[in-house]
């Protein structure tokens, strides 16, 4: 394995993300969905990236499933491996942010210290969390892909809600929230779009 000693970054002869936001014209930020399976963060996360693509935003979403499926196949869920999971999965985010695209992720990421560690990954002035809130029970109900049966029959272990906790934010927390108990898809959207629209919106440095 090599030394951090034998490690030389060439990030200062990089092209920084000022240039690239210039040319895209777009402010590059990192919105992070998360909560339980069912909870509708990938619903809003793909309808919310499928708005701003049709608006002009060059955009970037990175979702659990397709995740798991292929650069972070070889981690299980255990408490480690969900930490690394995390881990790899916002050092991608923040190679997209320093290319000036607008991320948009989706993931359970079930516990505080997880969410707190993508944040200082990636940088918090540019990492928004948002906490798809819904019910143990609405989301069992929901059973989109069919994991709370699973789990319930044992099929499934550490299953979060289920074996393995979920931590929602504490009320000091900068976090969004979301309440997909009670508000629609297309509510969501929109209340999401006006306070997403002032982060992304570009504006031409000073003297340029």
């Amino acid at each position: 394995m090599l030394s951090e000693d034998n490690l030389h970054s060439e990030f200062h002869r990089m092209q920084d993300r000022t240039t690239k936001e210039i040319l895209l014209q777009q402010k590059a930020h990192v919105f992070w969905f998360y909560g339980l399976s069912g909870s509708g963060k990938t619903t809003l996360a793909t309808a919310l990236e499928q708005r701003l693509t049709y608006q002009g935003y060059k955009t970037k979403i990175l979702d659990g499933d397709n995740i798991r499926g292929g650069l972070n196949s070889d981690l299980a869920f255990s408490d480690a491996d969900r930490a690394e999971n995390i881990r790899r999965i916002a050092h991608v985010a923040k190679l997209f942010l320093d290319a000036g695209i607008v991320v948009i992720c989706s993931f359970i990421t079930p516990k505080r210290e997880l969410r707190r560690m993508a944040a200082q990954v990636v940088g918090e002035p540019h990492f928004t969390a948002i906490h798809t809130d819904a019910s143990f029970d609405t989301c069992a109900d929901r059973d989109v892909h069919g994991l709370y049966a699973k789990a319930k029959a044992g099929e499934i272990t550490n299953f979060t809600g289920h074996g393995s906790g979920f931590e929602p934010p504490e009320a000091e927390d900068p976090d969004w929230v979301i309440d997909t108990d009670r508000t629609t898809e297309a509510q969501a959207l929109n209340d999401l779009l006006k306070r997403i629209h002032p982060m992304i919106e570009f504006e031409s440095p000073i003297g340029l």
